[in-house]
């Protein structure tokens, strides 16, 4: 049995869309439950729409997302190399050898001669095709005689070899995802599949040879490229090559409306699309979910359930399960809504499995930029209090500030409600009870605070609102005597005495 094989061929042309890191987490997921090989291919055959610093973003972008490649860009292996610009040598025997065989043609058009056969189309209400019709009136090899073609293709530089599509023949193909996908030949065009002017392939004929060359056994791609796969079919069955099977992945939706998940959705809606931070050529940044404070993992989790289903209820999925549990027939053919609440949701849940100590050491930058550097064994057990209570770590600071510096005001609207002229008294009961006690742990002061209140026959809610406001700022946070705990007595008597000497 072959070795499974597959490929991510980007081109580096922009940032990575998201879609394409589920594009790619799919073809890593299938290689590792298959024990099989994952290749990073970069086609930048199109060197006019190649941008600067795109291809680093592609590698750096499935590094953080944990989907490491066995061969490609930058790490090499026995199919060097792995970026199509470096091959160009490789493809115009491939697009000559069709030619002779019959399977493809020298196109010798000029732009000026394409536009007049498209405005003459135009005109009669027509759309232009260059295909099994258009092709005899054009001028190609097939209607000029040897020796012209010969003598053109030696002294003009605008002239490209186009694939002769068989005209009239249902091509029945089987697709891993669609099932079995039909098409009349005699509705596809001409494809051009290397052009002299820059001695470069298309994507149609570059991706073919490289998969063969490669050995690549699964094509594994996104829905966009559904209606080349006739084409490349063909051109497998000109070379007398078997193809590679073939699965194309639903798209990724907007979260709203109809169509695909675009940078305007998350501009409009506030997300990102990119998984990490992108800067164009003109200066414009797009945030990244890395720097919106998504884990990797999370993410990961996240992406794989757009489109397949593992077939039982469990969401959660470590990279591991995901490999053990992962099935191309499990995918499904409907796209996938992008419900960024249940990519926060994927985040909270990876917040709660981690340890507070890794917790600490993510927040401990946030606060150093706050002037603040308390130790880790502090920030851990604060971020045991409140992790259940956030998403991302850059919550954590809102959600316990309070445990690092003393409130400077008082949330409006609890101030109006629990502070009123008993409350002098009853602060200064609580501060009292807390002077006495010794052990100031949590145990010792909830006992005593809550036999006070019991003894005094007050309304423990009033009481316990108005004693957090004092310390907290607010009525929010986690037990008040764990708060009181940690910052010490010293700091909640300072606090109590500040907010008594509070004006309305």
């Amino acid at each position: 049995m072959r070795r499974i094989r597959v490929r991510f061929a980007p081109s580096p042309t922009g940032a990575l869309h998201i879609g394409g890191i589920r594009t790619a987490l799919f073809n890593y997921l299938f290689a590792r439950k298959n024990e099989g090989d994952f290749i990073l291919r970069i086609e930048d055959t199109d060197s006019s729409r190649r941008v600067e610093g795109a291809e680093q973003y592609i590698i750096d972008a499935l590094e953080w997302c944990g989907l490491r490649f066995d061969e490609g860009v930058g790490t090499g292996g026995p199919y060097s190399p792995y970026r199509q610009s470096e091959r160009k040598g490789i493809y115009r025997q491939y697009a000559e050898q069709l030619v002779a065989d019959g399977r493809a043609y020298y196109a010798f058009d000029t732009p000026e001669e394409l536009d007049a056969a498209r405005n003459e189309c135009e005109a009669e209400g027509k759309t232009f095709v260059y295909n099994h019709l258009a092709r005899v009136s054009m001028r190609n090899s097939l209607t000029l005689s040897p020796g012209e073609t010969e003598r053109l293709k030696h002294e003009t530089d605008s002239w490209a070899v186009r694939f002769k599509v068989s005209e009239n023949e249902i091509l029945s193909m089987d697709d891993m995802v669609r099932g079995k996908v039909t098409v009349d030949t005699s509705t596809l065009d001409d494809k051009v599949l290397w052009k002299k002017i820059d001695e470069l392939p298309t994507y149609h004929l570059a991706n073919i040879v490289d998969d063969k060359l490669m050995e690549i056994t699964h094509v594994i791609r996104g829905e966009e490229w559904l209606p080349s796969l006739p084409l490349h079919i063909l051109i497998y069955r000109a070379f007398g090559w078997t193809p590679p099977k073939f699965a194309h992945l639903s798209l990724l939706l907007k979260p709203d409306g109809k169509g695909k998940l675009s940078k305007r959705d998350g501009d409009r809606l506030g997300f990102p699309v990119f998984p990490l931070q992108w800067t164009s050529s003109e200066g414009e940044t797009a945030k990244g979910f890395r720097e919106a404070g998504y884990f990797p993992e999370a993410l990961v989790n996240f992406l794989a359930l757009l489109g397949w289903n593992s077939g039982t209820e469990k969401e959660l999925f470590s990279m591991d399960e995901l490999i053990q549990h992962f099935d191309l027939n499990r995918i499904i053919k409907s796209g996938a809504k992008f419900d960024i609440n249940k990519a926060k949701w994927f985040n909270q849940q990876y917040m709660r499995m981690k340890t507070n100590e890794e917790l600490a050491a993510l927040y401990l930058p946030l606060l150093n930029d706050k002037g603040l550097n308390p130790p880790l064994g502090y920030i851990a057990e604060v971020c045991g209090l409140i992790k259940e209570r956030a998403a991302f770590v850059s919550d954590f600071w809102d959600l316990s500030h309070y445990f690092f510096s003393t409130p400077e005001t008082y949330e409006e609207k609890s101030l109006k409600k629990y502070l009123n002229e008993n409350s002098a008294d009853i602060l200064q009961s609580i501060a009292g009870i807390l002077t006495d006690i010794h052990d100031f742990s949590k145990e010792n002061t909830e006992h005593a605070v809550h036999a006070w209140i019991e003894s005094e026959k007050l309304k423990t809610g009033q009481v316990m609102n108005l004693f957090r406001l004092a310390i907290v700022g607010a009525c929010m946070g986690p037990s008040l005597f764990n708060i009181i705990e940690m910052i010490g007595k010293k700091e909640t008597l300072y606090r109590i005495e500040r907010i008594m000497n509070y004006e309305l």
